[in-house]
């Protein structure tokens, strides 16, 4: 079983900067409550192939994550695809779209897929992401903003 969810929020920034903020990973701890630790392989800017390991806390257990950037157009797309072995998987992206008034809508978006036991809690993670993604949207946009 796998499902999507989504949110979409528009940040008081330039595409440009909006892009750069969230194509590097090493920020997601900013506004994503979950992320513990995040790094990203290899240094150096932000492309297709490069991959951010992280640590992350979901209710209560720590797992190991590698997420490998699979899309990347500056200013307009970013694109992922889990790499790791846990019961459920993510795949997602963002979507820019620069609005009037160095204004910037971001569309962010994942599908989580259960694997062996992970498709019978792949609801329930759905069902937790989809009530937190506006809030999750809301937390992007401060982060963005703040920076």
């Amino acid at each position: 079983m796998s499902g999507q969810f989504e949110a979409t929020v528009e940040i008081d920034r330039p595409v440009a900067e909006v892009f750069a903020y969230l194509a590097d990973g090493r920020n997601d701890p900013q506004f994503s409550p979950r992320v513990q630790e995040i790094t990203r392989t290899p240094d150096g800017p932000t492309g297709v192939g490069t991959v951010f390991r992280s640590t992350v806390k979901d209710a209560g257990m720590k797992t190991g994550r590698e997420f490998r950037i699979t899309g990347f157009e500056p200013q307009g797309l970013v694109r992922w695809t889990e790499q790791s072995k846990n019961l459920v998987t993510a795949e997602g992206g963002y979507d820019f779209e620069a609005l009037p008034d160095d204004r910037t809508r971001v569309r962010i978006f994942n599908t989580l897929e259960g694997h062996g036991l992970g498709k019978l809690l792949v609801g329930l993670a759905l069902s937790a992401a989809r009530k937190d993604a506006p809030d999750f949207g809301r937390r992007i946009k401060a982060a963005v903003e703040a920076s």
